[in-house]
């Protein structure tokens, strides 16, 4: 059996040795989107043109930041454009595996969100009288928050 003494190691190798743990190390925390990542950029600026369209009462989506189109709308259009967008993006820049995780449960929460906003713009008030409905902003960006959901949890799952 041969063996390699301290007076044997080549440095060479041992920054070579250092260099391939490095680089798995990195790997282990990085995410490849490659399809996906180009869905998702899509996805996501269509989810900004959503913002710009009717979402409540013939209010665009961010007019709902102001609260325009009460609380609900307000949750939807607040969770959307932080997990839809920003999260998003940050995840495809970054291509960290902890953030496509956020991204995918905080889409999920979003999409629960968007459903209910949708909702609230079909039921009645206290007046009695059907609401209004939403607008195509409002259900465009729901759509883009689901596919968004179901791409960042492929993603999230497809790391070993």
């Amino acid at each position: 059996m041969w063996t390699v003494t301290d007076d044997e190691r080549d440095p060479a190798v041992e920054e070579l040795g250092a260099d391939v743990d490095a680089t798995l190390s990195k790997a282990e925390k990085t995410i490849e989107p490659g399809r996906s990542g180009f869905t998702i950029a899509v996805v996501v600026f269509v989810a900004l043109i959503a913002i710009l369209l009717p979402w409540a009462g013939g209010e665009p989506g961010w007019r709902m930041f102001a609260g325009e189109g009460g609380a609900i709308p307000l949750l939807f259009v607040s969770t959307s454009a932080l997990f839809a967008v920003l999260a998003s993006a940050a995840a495809l820049v970054t291509r960290r595996w902890w953030l496509s995780w956020i991204c995918t449960v905080g889409c999920w929460v979003s999409s629960v969100d968007g459903l209910l906003a949708i909702w609230s713009q079909q039921s009645s008030p206290v007046s009695g009288h059907a609401g209004t409905g939403p607008g195509a902003g409002m259900i465009v960006m729901w759509i883009c928050v689901v596919v968004l959901a179901v791409q960042w949890t492929r993603l999230a799952w497809s790391r070993s």
